[in-house]
């Protein structure tokens, strides 16, 4: 075991893929320069946008507003209000599947199936509050427009739109009221508000994070940082959505570049396609692939993994936790031997592990960045949402591991992680009735 151990460190250090090829202080700077870059207007691969959002604003009681989710995956709606002890809410949840995530669509049929979702509910709140997991160019009156998609999502003619007023247009050519007021935020900044209502501890700032199908974070900002506005409240401060997927100074390997190459939008969001959900099984079959050529496997299983197109995030997952189980990866395994089982395992391992260090990379510089959480008594609140942060194997626990050693027992920055069910809905909701 110890010598297919060796090898595989040895192929993935051959490539650069182990998570020891990536240096943790140098990739924090790198992070910490790039966001003073956005923040100031300078040329940098984190946008820094500014959502106008604050934090703490008084949720009214028992008025009703819509609540939509645009994830990677999917498309939740549903309406939602806040009871005389501020407790949500949520009724007629509805799920349906992103736009464009199977074939290309344009412009008004993408907005066109977005408002037919809302057809049962239009008739019952004139808020909206719209949680749009993508790059967004935000505005004051809380709409944005689209920068660019991610997570593999097809709808180019959307790019350079502004979200919440195509909306309304497509909502009022059905005969649904065009007339909405829409407040349009980012999955990770309504997953921080969603954090912020929870008041059964004092915590000294928030950050919102996801590591999901795609991967963001955002944090509290004083507008004094805010160099590239001019005319904001210095003595005020708001959310910032870093768009921390599109980091583009992190170290990457030889095959983290051509699987960049194979992706639909290929030269960004670079390090989300190192670790996030929609990215992390394939990038783990090229590796798995590439070491065929290098006869790591047996024939016959080598032969099983090349015929493989496609490879879900999830089967990884799955293999690490039953590699002897009735899982994709461990039934083309039972054609071989056990070096072809230890050898997927141990390579599947490595690039768990180097999708945490990852993670704590990009947590670690936005808490420093916040200048808050050096009181051990008032830690920073990490309000983490996903299914890749939660249900990879092991990931969850080797990030804190991470952010224990160097976040606290380093630096000295205390935080704590807490998780609130239907944060990004009840986010949306809240960002609906309080701006």
């Amino acid at each position: 075991m110890k010598k297919i151990r060796q090898n595989v460190i040895r192929f993935l250090r051959k490539y650069q893929m182990d998570y020891l090829d990536i240096e943790m202080d140098a990739t924090v700077d790198a992070f910490l320069s790039e966001m003073q870059r956005g923040l100031a207007g300078r040329k940098s691969t984190l946008d820094m946008i500014p959502t106008y959002i604050e934090v703490g604003a008084d949720i009214p009681a028992n008025k009703r507003v819509i609540a939509i989710d645009a994830g990677g995956t999917n498309f939740r709606v549903a309406t939602v209000y806040f009871d005389d002890q501020k407790k949500a809410v949520m009724e007629n949840l509805r799920l349906y599947k992103m736009p464009g995530l199977r074939q290309e669509v344009g412009k008004d049929e993408f907005f066109r199936i977005m408002a037919g979702c809302l057809k049962g509910v239009a008739h019952i709140a004139e808020n909206i509050g719209f949680c749009f997991s993508y790059a967004v160019e935000m505005f004051p009156n809380k709409d944005g427009r689209l920068i660019r998609f991610s997570k593999e999502v097809k709808a180019q003619e959307v790019v350079g739109q502004l979200i919440g007023e195509n909306l309304n247009r497509a909502l009022a050519s059905m005969g649904l009221g065009g007339d909405k007021h829409i407040v349009l935020l980012n999955d990770a900044v309504a997953t921080l508000l969603a954090g912020v209502r929870y008041k059964n501890k004092t915590y000294d700032s928030y950050i919102g994070f996801i590591l999901g199908t795609g991967t963001n974070a955002c944090y509290v900002e004083k507008n004094s940082q805010l160099k590239k506005i001019e005319a904001l409240e210095p003595s005020k401060s708001q959310i910032i959505n870093t768009e921390s997927g599109n980091f583009g100074r992190c170290h990457r390997g030889k095959i983290d570049i051509s699987f960049d190459k194979s992706t639909a939008n290929p030269g960004v969001h670079k390090f989300e396609k190192m670790f996030s959900g929609a990215y992390l099984g394939g990038l783990y079959l090229r590796t798995i692939q590439k070491a065929c050529t290098e006869n790591m496997f047996s024939t016959h299983v080598a032969g099983s993994l090349w015929e493989m197109s496609r490879l879900e995030t999830k089967d990884m997952s799955e293999f690490l936790q039953y590699p002897y189980g009735e899982n994709l990866l461990s039934n083309v395994c039972k054609q071989g031997k056990i070096e072809d089982t230890l050898t997927l395992y141990y390579a599947a391992d490595r690039l768990t592990e180097r999708a945490a260090k990852l993670t704590a990379i990009n947590l670690s510089a936005t808490a420093i960045k916040s200048g808050q959480g050096a009181d051990p008594t008032r830690p920073i609140c990490i309000v983490a949402e996903g299914t890749t942060f939660y249900q990879m194997k092991t990931l969850k626990s080797r990030i804190e591991f991470y952010l224990k050693q160097y976040l606290e027992n380093k630096l000295g920055i205390y935080y704590e992680i807490i998780s609130v069910d239907n944060a990004t809905l009840i986010g949306a909701a809240i960002a609906g009735l309080t701006n």
